[in-house]
């Protein structure tokens, strides 16, 4: 599923990234860890965290991730969408918490076509 598909789905609000929402999602991950983002997450997923710090973009870009979803609100820091431009990942915000943004996000990539 595109990117930009999730993003119309969930209700996301994009805050970086917007020329890379027809990135594949193959599949999410949801954890504040960054060394558990790093040892765990697969390429192409959808990251969920409520991390708003300029190390998450590295992570992001490390480990190929489609995204970032930013949970319950939270906004990234002014270093961070700097930093997220530079790489071109997206970072989209989400008003639910990560419990229910992982939900959400599984359900739609279950989905049978």
């Amino acid at each position: 599923m595109k990117l930009h598909d999730v993003v119309k789905a969930l209700g996301l609000a994009v805050r970086s990234g917007t020329a890379s929402l027809e990135r594949e999602v193959t599949g999410g991950y949801a954890g504040d860890l960054l060394s558990d983002v790093i040892a765990n997450s697969q390429s192409g997923a959808l990251w969920i965290t409520m991390q708003v710090h300029v190390n998450i973009v590295a992570v992001a870009v490390l480990k190929d991730l489609a995204g970032i979803v930013l949970v319950e609100g939270r906004e990234p820091a002014d270093e961070t969408l700097k930093k997220a431009a530079e790489e071109d990942i997206p970072i989209l915000s989400s008003s639910q918490p990560a419990f229910e943004t992982a939900g959400a996000l599984h359900a739609i990539l279950t989905k049978s076509p």
